[in-house]
């Protein structure tokens, strides 16, 4: 789906649900038909974004045309990707598969503070998977989390 189409829709793109949780309860109104709320992306930031990466492609539009999945869609030239803000995995597979055809894709999606940090300062990142840690009682690996660990190495002066 182009950009210009969606605009002329009445959405200026990209959307996002929030899940309310521990009882905050962030600015906006509900949804009328599903009692969720939607965010969409700061109009400034999606400008500049898009002046960046001239995006021929929404992945997440809002308005969502009836029947559209930006899942199973062929993406374009250049992709925004913001998606749900849980369970990013499938987008991230779609992301990747779509850059392997040569597509640029640009996917949002929210970090901890502390990550940006060590982005900052310049830090490496290393992928160590699923890390199965050993247990101080035995020394024996556990299962694993469930999670890949990423190690952030701040090299020193040589």
């Amino acid at each position: 789906m182009k950009m210009e189409a969606m605009s002329k829709q009445g959405g200026q793109g990209q959307f996002n649900e929030l899940r309310v949780k521990r009882g905050r309860k962030p600015e906006g109104h509900r949804n009328k038909k599903d009692g969720k709320r939607y965010w969409l992306t700061p109009p400034e930031l999606m400008k500049a974004l898009k002046k960046e990466f001239k995006f021929t492609v929404d992945a997440c539009p809002y308005p969502r045309p009836k029947g559209f999945c930006g899942l199973k869609a062929k993406w374009g030239k250049s992709t925004y990707v913001n998606p749900p803000f849980f369970g990013p995995t499938a987008w991230v597979r779609k992301a990747i598969e779509e850059h392997k055809n040569g597509k640029t894709v640009v996917m949002v999606f929210p970090t901890d503070k502390w990550i940006h940090y060590f982005l900052k300062a310049g830090a490496e990142l290393r992928s160590l998977g699923d890390v199965r840690w050993h247990s101080i009682e035995n020394g024996k690996p556990g299962p694993g989390i469930g999670r890949y660990t990423m190690a952030f190495i701040l090299r020193g002066k040589r």
